[in-house]
């Protein structure tokens, strides 16, 4: 998230992390823009006018330039119709006007998160284990599993990539956030957390598995 102002960026960080997700925020447009072109981000939440040599829509045209696709939802207080259009033409894939509720602004973000898997809808699934995207819930054959929010957020990662083997540090970037001190080990942690939840305790296949030498995968093997 790029939002110059401290007291609502760390609002919508606090809010995002209650329901799971791992932010990073950055307070001005050159940090912003090298973060985008840098890290590895599932979406960047981008106000518009920031402090620094550039604005939002420079950065969006600048992240489009260099061929990333990362989803875009911009932020801001400009609320007509030209400015909306600039955002959009500017590669932007949807445009929040402040003051908003921070309830649509989750469901934008979910919206925007599940666009490279619309077949799936607001339910991520493999074999009989299924995450509700919208209530939090998760369950496997019909019974209701209870996830810490990391715990959730490692299992959403995992099915939103499912049959791909996935380095520890790639899990990293993607559900903690870039200023936590997690070590290669925490993953290993969590795992068998997940594990213990979604996997020991039913008949049906294994779903996590471990790929020596690279990291993990979920999918269901023969």
């Amino acid at each position: 998230m790029v939002e110059d102002e401290h007291k609502i960026a760390n609002a919508i960080k606090q809010g995002l992390e209650q329901e799971s997700y791992a932010v990073d925020v950055v307070y001005d447009a050159d940090e912003g823009l090298s973060s985008a072109l840098t890290g590895e981000h599932d979406l960047i939440v981008l106000d518009r006018m920031l402090p620094g040599l550039i604005e939002g829509v420079d950065i969006c045209k600048e992240v489009r330039a260099n061929r990333i696709h990362t989803p875009i939802l911009i932020l801001t207080a400009k609320d007509q119709i030209a400015d909306r259009v600039a955002g959009l033409n500017a590669g932007a894939d949807d445009y929040l006007v402040k003051p908003f509720a921070f309830e649509e602004l989750l469901a934008r973000i979910r919206a925007l998160l599940r666009r490279p898997q619309e077949e799936l809808g607001t339910t991520l699934k493999i074999d009989d284990l299924t995450l509700d995207t919208v209530n939090s819930q998760v369950e496997r054959a019909g019974q209701r599993i209870n996830l810490s929010s990391k715990e959730y957020a490692l299992l959403h990662y995992l099915l939103r990539n499912q049959n791909r083997v996935l380095s520890k540090s790639n899990i990293i970037n993607h559900v903690w956030d870039f200023d936590a001190d997690v070590l290669p080990n925490t993953v290993e942690v969590y795992m068998g957390y997940l594990r213990n939840k979604i996997d020991k305790p039913f008949k049906g296949p294994t779903l996590i598995h471990t790929v020596r030498g690279f990291g993990y995968k979920l999918a269901v093997e023969p």
